[in-house]
């Protein structure tokens, strides 16, 4: 596990480096899907203690597209004090249980849900920053808004109370062409200079992007990411799961 984390720091800083890029520009965030918690425990342990050791980088992020993995796992590692957020779809009779453990939503691809979070935080004292998910490829079976209508609803978004817009995330076209992985990834960016710069209330700190998994993250490093997603670079690959992300 420290062999693979050290890995993909390298990758990252290299495809930083290849781009102009500072390497403290892109955090890491542990995609933690089908992963039991002894592994996911190891991967954390093996980022703190690197970072003791002087790696300078930031600790990673732990993402989960599944509620009920989340709210399995996140107890379980409270110890270790990791910073949780959603990356699947969220329905709407999950969202008190995601956020009680989660600190950002990152697949928030309509109204409804942002709705929804609102109602649900604008009283605590931080706002929950949330990532606008659009669906650069059109491809059916990817979740997001597209990117046509997306600059409208991060401004709709950014507007609702208790929330912080923070950015926008993707996943990247299913393509051995590196240019048309690109090319989405590209959109993104688009879209979010686009929000950023209307200066409508509450996009100033808009300027995440949370793209590139373990495949393509010199691509989206190169097009402007600021979070990479990575699971099966640090975990290995995956175990078979039933039934459908939720």
């Amino acid at each position: 596990m420290t062999r693979r984390l050290a890995q993909v720091h390298e990758r990252v800083a290299a495809a930083c480096t290849a781009t102009g890029r500072r390497t403290d520009e892109v955090r890491v965030l542990l995609a933690s899907k089908t992963m039991d918690v002894a592994t996911v425990r190891a991967a954390l342990l093996a980022d703190a203690g690197a970072r003791a050791a002087g790696s300078g980088t930031a600790p990673v992020l732990l993402g989960e597209n599944r509620v009920q993995e989340l709210v399995a796992k996140a107890p379980a590692l409270v110890d270790l004090g990791p910073t949780w957020h959603v990356i699947g779809p969220l329905q709407s009779n999950k969202v008190n249980a995601a956020l009680r453990w989660a600190s950002a939503v990152q697949s928030v691809a309509d109204d409804a849900l942002a709705q929804r979070l609102s109602d649900r935080v604008r009283e605590r004292d931080v706002p929950l920053d949330v990532w606008v998910q659009v669906n650069v490829s059109g491809e059916p079976t990817k979740h997001g808004a597209s990117p046509d209508v997306a600059a409208d609803l991060g401004v709709r978004v950014a507007a609702l109370p208790g929330l912080r817009l923070v950015g926008f995330m993707t996943v990247g076209a299913r393509s051995d062409d590196t240019a048309v992985v690109r090319a989405g990834f590209a959109r993104l960016r688009d879209v979010r200079d686009e929000v950023v710069g209307s200066g409508a209330p509450g996009t100033a700190d808009a300027r995440g992007l949370s793209m590139g998994m373990s495949g393509d993250l010199e691509a989206a490093v190169a097009e402007g990411a600021t979070v990479v997603r990575l699971g099966t670079a640090v975990f290995g690959e995956r175990p078979p799961q039933e039934g459908p992300h939720r």
